[in-house]
């Protein structure tokens, strides 16, 4: 199933982007809302190729940031073949839902915008989340060379027009007051 509209979140390391998808997703309840993450299809392969722990590549730990820069690497060398390799395949795995609404949780390169409006440009809305680095910090993120200065880190930075901009820097009542708006504007595109 084709999504009614389709939120995606860009935003740096331990700025908060899963944190505020998920608790979208529970506002509009798991049977209407499904998270895309661009990155699970690069961990799926990685976790395949090496032998190693899906579940853990998949979640906000040190298992991850140990792989994290290979995993790096070996994803530009295949977005350089096909920019939309995995945006396609994550889109793949989200049809098979059948959830109206797709919060993609993940987006780090233009080519990601890109590929995503140009399958989805008239139902489409983007959300840059921002958190200050001592925030960041206090989250677990530690600036390291090779991730943090690279593309999937830094292409997003210079765009500007994002529909919305969020700053994740602990103040729920901004969050809240940002989720009832993006609330909003899904019901209208239901």
């Amino acid at each position: 199933m084709d999504p009614k509209c389709v939120v995606i979140f860009s935003g740096k390391r331990k700025s908060g982007k899963d944190f505020i998808t998920e608790k979208l997703v529970e506002i509009l309840g798991k049977d209407n809302a499904t998270i895309v993450r661009i990155s699970a299809p690069i961990k799926k392969h990685w976790a395949e190729l090496h032998g190693l722990d899906l579940s853990q590549l998949l979640d906000s730990t040190s298992y991850k940031e140990q792989h994290r820069l290979a995993m790096i690497e070996w994803s530009e060398q295949e977005r350089s073949k096909d920019y939309g390799v995995f945006c396609r395949s994550a889109a793949s795995v989200a049809k098979e839902t059948l959830k109206p609404v797709w919060i993609v949780s993940d987006a780090r390169r233009k080519t990601d915008l890109k590929w995503f409006r140009e399958n989805f440009g008239s139902i489409l809305k983007t959300v840059r989340v921002t958190a200050d680095d001592d925030i960041r910090i206090q989250r677990g993120w530690n600036f390291t060379a090779g991730v943090d200065d690279v593309a999937s880190e830094c292409d997003l930075d210079d765009i500007s027009g994002w529909d919305w901009t969020v700053s994740n820097n602990g103040k729920t009542e901004a969050i809240s007051d940002f989720l009832q708006e993006l609330e909003a504007w899904i019901k209208q595109s239901l």
